[in-house]
C-alpha cells in the first residue's frame, strides 16, 4: 500500500489561495498610505501554513509488485489503483499495524512539570505502566489483600487523628441533613496506589550497609535507558492486550535513543533492544514486532552494520532543499567485494561518515594528527562544518569509492604520491628475483591489464584475462626517470593515472569527480613547485607527507633545535636536490618514528612552519564545496566593502 498526503483539488487549492491574497490586498488598500503591510497570505506557503488540513489529505492506494521492478522503482507508467468504499484505507492500515512511537524528548529532568505539564520521570512513567496492566493482575490476591489489610490500618489511624478535628466540625451541623458526622477514610486504589504513595529509588550496596537513593538522585543516563524499556514492555503488553482483530504487526519507533547514554551504554541499548522485542507465545505466528530507530550516533550503527540503514541524504537541487533516503541493504547487496571490508573497518574505526557534510580520507595516522592544525591555519571555515577524517591508506582508500558515490558525500581524499622504480621480471612474468636483504622494499601493487580482450563465446572453455595484473617497484623520488606511483587510489579511481609524469601533470578536471547529485569528490598528492634551498631554486615535490613537510620547510625542518622532530639531516645538503634526497632516505629509514614526528610539529608553534602545498589546495576546494563559516569575520568583509580600515582581533 501507499499513503500519500496530498492536495485534494490541485486546481481549486490554487484558486483558494489566489482568492485569499486578493481579498487580503484589497483590505490592506484600506490602510493609510505608506505602510509597510503585506497582508496573508504572504505566500502559497503561508497560505498551507494555516490551511493545510483543510486544503490536504490522506489517499491511501494499493499497490501491484509486478508494477515495479527488483529495487522497488516503478516501472514505465504504472499508476497504483486508489482504495475507495468500505473499509477506507485508514481503516485496512490500522488493522495491519499498530504504531507506537517514543519520542526523543522524554522529559526526565523535569519531575517539578515545569516543562509544559509533561514531567517524565521515572516513578510516574512506572505508575502509568502499573495502571496500564492493571486488569492482568485482578488475580493477584496477595497483592490485593496487602492493600485491604493496609487500607483496615490506615482507616484506624486516621479515624484517631481527625477525630478531635471532627467532633467539633460536627457541632456545626450539616445543612438539609440529619446532622451527619464526618468520617476520614483511605482508598487504596489499586490503580493509584503507584502513583500516589509509591517511588522508585535505587539500591546500592547490599544487607545492613545498603543504601537507597530516589531516582531524582540518579543520572539521565540510566533513567532514559530505563525508561526507555518500560516504555517498549509497555506497548508491547498493551499490543498484545487486544483479543480481537489484533493487527499482526507492532512497529515501533523510537527517537534518538543515544539521549544522555555514553558511547558503551548506547551500544548495549541497540545490542540488547530486540531481545525486548520477543514474543513468547506467539513463535510461527503471523504477530511480530519491527522497531524503527532514528539516531545521530556513530554507537548504534557499530553494532548494526549497513543493512538495516536507511540513510537520509540532503542535497541542494537549485534554491530547494531536498532529502533522498538511501536503502543501504541495496548497496550491501549490490557491492559483494567492498562491504565486508568497509564495514569490518566502520567497526573497528568509527561511522561518522554517516553524519558528516564532507568526508577526508588521509593516508595515514600523521595525516589525521596534523590535519585539524592545517585546517586551522588555511582553511578556518571548515571549523563550522561536520567533517569525518577517515584514515585509510593509500592502498585501501579505493574501496571507499562505491560507498562515498552511494551516499554521494562530498569527500576530499588526501594521499601520497607513492613513487617507484618499476622492476622488470626476468623473462618478462612472474615475480621479480631480489636479494634477501631487499625483499621488504620491492612492493607489489595492481594496475589495469591493458591487455583483457572479450573472449569469443564460440570458443568453449575460454577463460576470460583478469582486470588487472601484477606490477612490482623500489621507492624512489619522485623526479627518478621513468617513476610510477604504486598507490592504488590514484590509479584506480582518481585521476587515474600510472606514472608520475601522468600525475604531475593532471589537471583539476581530472582530479575531480562530480556525482549525479552534484556532490564532488577531489584528490590531492604532492606535486612539485619551486623548492629554495642554500641560494638555489628547483622544482620539487615528496613522495610522502613527512619528506613533502621537510621540502616545503626546508629552514624550519633543519634547525638543530628541532631535532626531535625527526628530519633533521646530519650534512647540511648542498642543493634542493640534495635536500630531497636526504630527506627521502632519513623518512624511509627504519630509525623514523612517524608518530613521533606528527606529536613533534604540534608541538611547535602554528604560525612557524607551512601547510604543503598539495594538502593547502584541497583543503582550500574542499572550503569552496562546504564551508559555512567565513575566514574572515564578516565585519571585517563589510568594512573593507565600505573602505573603513577596521582592526579585528587574531587576524
Amino acid at each position: 500500500m501507499r499513503i500519500s498526503f496530498t492536495a485534494r483539488n490541485p486546481v481549486e487549492l490554487i484558486k483558494s489561495y489566489q482568492a485569499a491574497k486578493a481579498k487580503g490586498l484589497e483590505l490592506a488598500g484600506e490602510l493609510p498610505e505608506g505602510a509597510e503591510y503585506e497582508p496573508w497570505p504572504k505566500s502559497l506557503t503561508d497560505y498551507l501554513q494555516r490551511e493545510l488540513r483543510t486544503e490536504f489529505e490522506f489517499r491511501y492506494s494499493i499497490l501491484d509488485r509486478n508494477g515495479f521492478d527488483d529495487a522497488f522503482k516503478e516501472v514505465g507508467g504504472y499508476v497504483p489503483d486508489e482504495l475507495g468504499g468500505d473499509p477506507g484505507g485508514a481503516t485496512i492500515i490500522k488493522s495491519l499495524l499498530k504504531v507506537d512511537n517514543l519520542g526523543a524528548q522524554r522529559h526526565l529532568a523535569d519531575p517539578s512539570g515545569e516543562a509544559g505539564g509533561r514531567a517524565e520521570d521515572l516513578s510516574k512513567r512506572l505508575s502509568r505502566f502499573y495502571k496500564r496492566n492493571l486488569d492482568q493482575r485482578q488475580d493477584d490476591h496477595s497483592a490485593l489483600k496487602a492493600l485491604s489489610d493496609s487500607e483496615k490500618a490506615l482507616n484506624l489511624h486516621l479515624d484517631g487523628v481527625f477525630k478531635p478535628t471532627l467532633d467539633r466540625l460536627a457541632k456545626l451541623g450539616y445543612p438539609g441533613l440529619n446532622n451527619p458526622e464526618l468520617k476520614i477514610m483511605s482508598a487504596l486504589d489499586p490503580a493509584h496506589v503507584m502513583s500516589q504513595d509509591a517511588k522508585v529509588h535505587y539500591v546500592m550496596g547490599q544487607g545492613e550497609d545498603a543504601v537507597t537513593l530516589p531516582d531524582s538522585n540518579n543520572g539521565l543516563g540510566y533513567k532514559n535507558l530505563i525508561y526507555m524499556v518500560v516504555e517498549i514492555l509497555d506497548a508491547q503488553a498493551n499490543w498484545q492486550s487486544i483479543k480481537e482483530n489484533r493487527p499482526p504487526l507492532h512497529l515501533i519507533f523510537v527517537e534518538e535513543p543515544e539521549a544522555h547514554l555514553h558511547a558503551q551504554l548506547q551500544q548495549v541499548f541497540i545490542r540488547n533492544v530486540l531481545e525486548l522485542l520477543k514474543l513468547d507465545d506467539d513463535d510461527g505466528s503471523i504477530f511480530s514486532s519491527q522497531m524503527v530507530i532514528t539516531t545521530h550516533s556513530p554507537h548504534i550503527l557499530y553494532e548494526r552494520g549497513f543493512k538495516p540503514i536507511r540513510y537520509f541524504r540532503r542535497r541542494k537541487s537549485g534554491s530547494e532543499q531536498l532529502t533522498e533516503v538511501l536503502n543501504l541493504s541495496a548497496f550491501y547487496e549490490a557491492q559483494p567485494d567492498d562491504r565486508d571490508f568497509l564495514q569490518k573497518y566502520l567497526k573497528l574505526t568509527h561511522c561518522d561518515l554517516f553524519f558528516s557534510d564532507a568526508a577526508i580520507l588521509v593516508e595515514g595516522n600523521v595525516e589525521r594528527l596534523l590535519l585539524p592544525i592545517m585546517i586551522e591555519k588555511v582553511a578556518k571555515s571548515l571549523r563550522s562544518s561536520c567533517l569525518c577524517i577517515l584514515e585509510v591508506g593509500g592502498a585501501f582508500g579505493h574501496r571507499f569509492q562505491s560507498l562515498i558515490e552511494f551516499l554521494g558525500l562530498t569527500t576530499l581524499i588526501i594521499t601520497d604520491i607513492d613513487s617507484v622504480a618499476l622492476i622488470v621480471p626476468a623473462g618478462g612474468g612472474g615475480a621479480p628475483v631480489v636479494e634477501d636483504g631487499d625483499a621488504d622494499e620491492v612492493e607489489e601493487f595492481d594496475v589495469p591489464n591493458d591487455e583483457v580482450a572479450a573472449v569469443d563465446e564460440a570458443d568453449a572453455g575460454a577463460v576470460a584475462p583478469s582486470l588487472t595484473k601484477k606490477k612490482y617497484g623500489k621507492a624512489c623520488l619522485p623526479n627518478e626517470a621513468g617513476a610510477a606511483t604504486s598507490n592504488q587510489t590514484l590509479i584506480k579511481w582518481l585521476p587515474q593515472k600510472l606514472t608520475i609524469d601522468e600525475l604531475q601533470n593532471a589537471t583539476d578536471p581530472e582530479k575531480t569527480h562530480e556525482m549525479d547529485d552534484g556532490a564532488k569528490v577531489r584528490v590531492a598528492y604532492q606535486t612539485r613547485r619551486a623548492i629554495t634551498w642554500n641560494g638555489a631554486i628547483e622544482e620539487l615535490c615528496g613522495r610522502t607527507l613527512e619528506e613533502d613537510f621537510g621540502l616545503e620547510n626546508p629552514q624550519w625542518s633543519q634547525v638543530p633545535a628541532r631535532k626531535q622532530i625527526g628530519l633533521v639531516l646530519r650534512t647540511v645538503p648542498a642543493t634542493p636536490t640534495a635536500l630531497a634526497e636526504g630527506l627521502h632516505k632519513r623518512v624511509g629509514s627504519k630509525s623514523f618514528d612517524k608518530t613521533r614526528f606528527a606529536l613533534g610539529v604540534m608541538t611547535e608553534e602554528v604560525t612557524s612552519w607551512n601547510v604543503p602545498a598539495y594538502i593547502s589546495t584541497g583543503l582550500g576546494w574542499l572550503k569552496e564545496q562546504v564551508a559555512v563559516e567565513a575566514d574572515v569575520p564578516i565585519v571585517a568583509e563589510l568594512a573593507a566593502a565600505a573602505g573603513v580600515d577596521v582592526e579585528v582581533a587574531g587576524e
